[in-house]
């Protein structure tokens, strides 16, 4: 790898250590269905989205909460010193990719066959602090 390259995936890792987040992979709901709930809580703040997630009737917001939750841990395990009630904490960005597809067949009329994908996700949730992204504004 180049001096350039390896300095630009330097940067990228010192930004990266700088946010906070969780990522659940493969998980085996269809991206689609995972969307609704994601789109549901994006840029709400974290107690508020807690509440949706939880009396939601979609069996994706349950592994969406566990991933909040997991995301709050991370920014609480790096914030010691900090409330979360006092935080001002929101979900920044959450981001649904398709994951692996796995294939099946299915029996059909007449000796044929239909194929079954079955679908998975990868979710990325950053939590971050509204006064942070105030003062990013301010200083560009």
């Amino acid at each position: 790898m180049g001096a350039r390259k390896r300095l630009a995936a330097d940067k990228r890792k010192e930004e990266k250590k700088q946010q906070y987040y969780a990522v659940l992979r493969n998980c085996p709901t269809s991206p689609r269905k995972m969307r609704l709930v994601a789109d549901s809580i994006r840029g709400m703040e974290v107690n508020k989205a807690l509440d949706v997630l939880k009396y939601s009737s979609k069996e994706a917001s349950r592994r969406v909460e566990k991933l909040l939750l997991s995301a709050i841990a991370n920014w609480q395990a790096k914030n010691e010193g900090v409330r979360l009630e006092e935080s001002d904490l929101f979900v920044k960005t959450v981001m649904v990719d398709s994951g692996r597809i796995l294939k099946r067949l299915r029996p059909a009329p007449q000796g044929r066959a239909h194929r079954i994908r079955k679908r998975s996700n990868h979710v990325t949730l950053y939590v971050d602090r509204k006064e942070s992204v105030v003062e990013e504004n301010l200083n560009q």
